[in-house]
């Protein structure tokens, strides 16, 4: 931050000199004209040009051989989180097919981006998205509603026996995903936008979103592991007394999920005690089905106990997004869904 003194010019205009570097790194000119847009904070925000949107941010990747389509996924993924609007990929003709396959597989995977450009070599995308259109407090609602149905699906998966509907437990986990990398991307844009904007949310409020949002995925990570590893149980026939208990411990860590996602939206600290409370008896629950599950052998054993240990990591990622309701509710910060 660099301090520049006020002047007093004609003896009722304060005037105050622009930093150099600045002016030419916006290509103004003497005599040109620049806009002054007072802030909610107080400050103001000095603009090149009115009402321009800045140049879309670009990022460019050389992909000289095939490689690991996740790795270049991961690259995607995390340029599209980084908040660039314009990702291009350099590529040798012979590695074309392999990179417009990642490419359109990434496309369809996120919210927004779309190929724009394409020839022999290289390949653009576009992120198309109007973070306006789907805020924050918006995703995150349906996170949970989409994590909380899969959470349910997942053990009637388990209890019935269908392949199905396990299957489309472990498909909604994508959706899950996205609006995630949504979330994420909105926070580092947040961070680029001068401090006061009015499009901008409070800092605290953007990171408690952002965590959230990634406690809420870890959720919708382990209602997919439920419904996979119900595919591994397969036709064997469970012990009701097991299947019961299985439902009783799901049902508590869905408590958990509702009363901690409740406390978040209502900023209610009782709530979201309860919440934190309940960890206690669920974890009772889980020693017990670990205990009977530990009876079984070879891949049933597997399978039961990739279930109960996934039952009990989502009651405790719910716990930890009760905490954060505290936390807000305590600061009375206004960035909640």
């Amino acid at each position: 931050m660099e301090g520049r003194k006020l002047q007093l010019t004609g003896g009722s205009t304060y005037v105050v000199s622009l930093p150099k570097p600045w002016i030419s790194a916006t290509g103004l000119k003497p005599g040109d004209t620049v806009f002054l847009e007072p802030m909610p904070d107080g400050s103001i925000s000095v603009l090149p040009r009115a009402g321009e949107k800045p140049a879309a941010r670009r990022k460019v990747f050389d992909e000289k051989e095939e490689g690991s389509r996740d790795h270049l996924l991961r690259k995607l993924i995390g340029a599209y989180i980084a908040g660039f609007g314009l990702i291009e990929i350099r590529h040798r003709p012979e590695t074309g097919p392999f990179v417009r396959r990642v490419a359109r597989e990434f496309c369809r995977m996120a919210i927004g981006p779309e190929i724009i450009e394409e020839s022999r070599t290289s390949m653009v995308i576009q992120d198309l998205s109007d973070p306006a259109e789907l805020s924050p407090e918006k995703s995150l609602r349906r996170m949970y509603m989409t994590v909380r149905a899969m959470l349910e699906d997942a053990v009637v998966a388990l209890k019935t026996k269908d392949e199905t509907l396990a299957k489309d437990v472990a498909q909604r986990d994508q959706e899950v995903d996205r609006l995630y990398w949504l979330v994420a991307k909105q926070y580092h844009l947040a961070h680029m936008t001068p401090t006061g904007s009015p499009d901008a949310r409070t800092r605290v409020g953007l990171q408690n979103d952002r965590l959230v949002a990634k406690l809420i995925e870890r959720v919708g990570d382990h209602a997919q592991r439920i419904a996979e590893a119900s595919l591994l149980v397969g036709e064997r026939t469970l012990d009701p007394k097991l299947l019961k208990e299985f439902e009783a411990a799901s049902a508590a860590s869905i408590a958990i999920f509702d009363k901690a996602f409740s406390a978040l939206v209502s900023q209610d600290i009782d709530l979201a005690n309860e919440a934190v409370d309940g960890r206690g008896p669920l974890q009772k629950m889980i020693d017990g089905l670990s205990h009977h599950v530990a009876a079984k052998k070879g891949e049933e054993l597997l399978a039961l106990a990739m279930i109960v240990d996934s039952v009990g990591r989502a009651g405790s990622y719910a716990t930890d997004i009760a905490e954060i309701a505290i936390n807000i509710a305590v600061a009375g910060d206004p960035g909640t869904p």
